[in-house]
């Protein structure tokens, strides 16, 4: 279905509803996380789903994350289908046995016979305050280990869509929320529907630079390509959705076009999406770039505080016209020979 066609829902309304269909039609689902029956719901994403459906599918957990971890990835073992959220990216750290010890592996060490059907919802993103272990985006961690996959939506259509393939999927899925994208609204069908797990789109055509964007940064793209379209630049912007299983083709077809290749991610520069994204170009696209790859993140130090330095740390789109106009060789508004 065509995500011009529906209703207009904003993106955590699009998760709840997700949350809602996926509970509706399967017994096997259920919801488990801090704070997921509290008045604000998760930032409203699971409101009202308790009442609905009862405290035996969706319900509350201790402050215990490789525990509650544990007890998601048993209940997909024997069958259920749970949705384990964090409000915060940075407390699946304590549960990253579980996750990347247990979860990831079981397929793989008994040759299929088991399936880990389970889906840890992750927030991540700047919040007033948030510093250093209240706003990581730690995608890239996730990425490195095998058996795992690894989803950020970045608008309404796909949050939805992507939501309900991964509840379906038969493996773990970490699906990263962006914070700030919870009010932005688009078209959402009301009937349930997939987004295919490992299929990217072209969010904007252009000939001069590929941006390869994740998440939020897919809609500071999208202003970085209004801004530089009156200079002659044209950004063709190319959302991901997913990280594993990553849309290899889908880049390497647009950077043949266009010969450069920016990559803006939310997470940190060293050993992050970004530089998996440009690896692959350089190993696979190497002849048809016409400038060095550009990765765009937030610098290599613990995330700030202060709001002066947070202006420092995290890119936007300011950063991303900065960046193509350099790969598009154009200084002061004039295009480059």
């Amino acid at each position: 279905m065509s995500p011009r066609r529906g209703r207009i829902l904003d993106y955590r309304g699009a998760i709840r509803e997700a949350l809602e269909q996926a509970l509706a039609a399967d017994p096997r689902v259920f919801v488990m996380g801090e704070g997921v029956d509290d008045p604000d719901a998760v930032f409203g994403t699971t409101l009202g789903l308790q009442k609905r459906f009862g405290p035996r599918r969706v319900f509350d957990t201790p402050i215990a994350e490789n525990a509650m971890t544990g007890v998601a990835v048993g209940a997909a073992l024997a069958g259920m289908r749970p949705v384990l959220v964090h409000m915060r990216m940075d407390f699946m750290l304590p549960a990253m046995d579980q996750l990347v010890n247990h979860a990831a592996k079981w397929r793989a060490m008994f040759g299929g016979r088991f399936r880990v059907p389970l889906v840890v919802r992750a927030v991540v993103g700047r919040g007033w305050g948030a510093a250093a272990q209240h706003s990581q985006s730690l995608q890239g961690l996730f990425m490195h280990a095998p058996g795992l996959k690894v989803v950020m939506p970045s608008n309404p259509y796909d949050a939805k869509g992507l939501l309900l393939a991964a509840i379906a999927d038969d493996d773990p899925v970490v699906f990263v929320e962006h914070r700030w994208l919870y009010d932005d609204a688009a078209p959402v069908p009301r009937a349930p529907y997939r987004v295919p797990l490992g299929r990217g789109r072209v969010a904007r055509r252009g000939r001069d630079v590929t941006v390869v964007a994740v998440s939020l940064m897919v809609r500071e793209a999208l202003a970085a390509a209004d801004a530089l379209a009156p200079e002659g630049i044209g950004l063709e912007v190319v959302d991901p959705r997913t990280l594993c299983p990553l849309d290899e083709g889908l880049i390497l077809r647009s950077v043949r076009k266009t010969g450069r290749l920016l990559v803006a991610d939310t997470g940190w520069r060293n050993a992050g999406a970004g530089a998996e994204i440009a690896a692959r170009v350089a190993e696979k696209a190497h002849g048809f770039l016409k400038a060095p790859v550009c990765r765009i993140a937030t610098a290599d130090v613990p995330t700030p505080a202060g709001a002066a330095l947070e202006e420092r740390f995290y890119p936007s789109r300011g950063t991303i016209v900065a960046e193509a106009r350099r790969l598009a060789g154009v200084r002061r508004g004039r295009r480059g020979r």
